[in-house]
């Protein structure tokens, strides 16, 4: 039986290319999607072997998906595909559930084999990412503690995106008074008193893109 992917990535050019490299290595790609809700929407629905998710993706992230992924959809394995090679991003990665990272531009060279050695119950890293995280790891390198929530994660996101309190709350079924109520925690969570500063967090946690 073919192995049934989910892709998601909010570049359709991206999509088509990676599209057309997984069913010529004989996949199945079950569903598209070009942000982290309507993955999860096809993940629920579909029940992928794989799931390969950009980070940087409008709306809820990669990372955000892949937690989600992690709690509601435990079999469906995580590859990110990104253009991210930093450590941190890996890092982070790891953290939310991932058992591949393919950085894009080794995408026609890695992201098949990555796919097969994650079904197989291994971890699967871009070779030029491997370095970097071991290089991380014996400098003792540790993300920085997160104390937010899954939600107040996704609307720290929707904020450094430009989205104003009204657009979130329409779009995530809360009233307003709710998501000022996130805002306002999420803040003094972080120590974090103005917005500027909050946009720099959710780009350095790759929360959402510069």
């Amino acid at each position: 039986m073919a192995m049934r992917i989910l892709l998601a990535d909010d570049h359709v050019v991206v999509r088509q290319g990676v599209r057309v490299l997984l069913e010529q290595a004989g996949m199945v790609v079950i569903g598209e999607a070009a942000e982290g809700s309507a993955a999860l929407r096809l993940a629920h629905e579909h029940q992928p072997q794989v799931a390969v998710l950009d980070i940087a993706m409008p709306q809820l992230n990669g990372l955000e998906t892949a937690r989600r992924l992690r709690a509601t959809v435990p079999q469906t394995k995580v590859i990110m595909l990104t253009m991210h090679s930093e450590a941190p991003y890996v890092l982070e990665a790891l953290h939310a559930g991932a058992v591949g990272y393919v950085v894009k531009t080794q995408a026609a060279a890695d992201l098949v084999q990555a796919i097969h050695t994650t079904l197989q119950g291994a971890i699967s890293l871009s070779p030029q990412v491997t370095n970097a995280v071991v290089q991380a790891y014996l400098a003792g390198a540790t993300l920085p503690s997160d104390p937010l929530t899954s939600r107040e994660r996704e609307i720290i996101q929707r904020i450094a995106e430009g989205q104003t309190t009204k657009e979130i709350a329409a779009a995530l079924g809360l009233s307003v008074k709710t998501v000022e109520s996130h805002r306002t925690n999420l803040m003094r969570k972080l120590d974090i008193h103005e917005t500027a500063t909050l946009v720099r967090y959710a780009i350095r946690r790759g929360l959402t893109a510069a």
